[in-house]
């Protein structure tokens, strides 16, 4: 896939895993690269813009496999944000849809 394609959706996809429930920064990318190839590297400057945007809140929460982890939940800006991104994205796809779709109509 197209590495463009992926920064520009990385962000909208990781706020709408965090909009369900927390998650670690690695559950997060095992989550994400199910459809979309991605490496842990490519995750954590992304969470702690977030956190610098004040868009999440980060705990520690103890793990049985290890040292505790830091999760990650949106806030209520983050929430907000999530949502204006998502509405930004659903009029900015289908309007790309319209225009790939053109030749299949022609």
């Amino acid at each position: 896939m197209n590495t463009q394609f992926k920064k520009g959706v990385l962000e909208i996809c990781v706020l709408s895993y965090l909009a369900e429930k927390d998650f670690y920064g690695y559950e997060l990318v095992e989550a994400i690269s199910i459809n979309i190839h991605m490496s842990e590297g490519t995750i954590y400057p992304l969470l702690r813009r977030f956190s610098n945007d004040g868009l999440v809140e980060t705990y520690l929460k103890e793990s049985q496999s290890g040292p505790p982890r830091k999760y990650y939940r949106l806030t209520g800006a983050g929430n907000q944000y999530y949502q204006e991104q998502l509405k930004d994205w659903t009029e900015f796809s289908e309007q790309v849809n319209k225009i790939l779709r053109r030749q299949i109509n022609v």
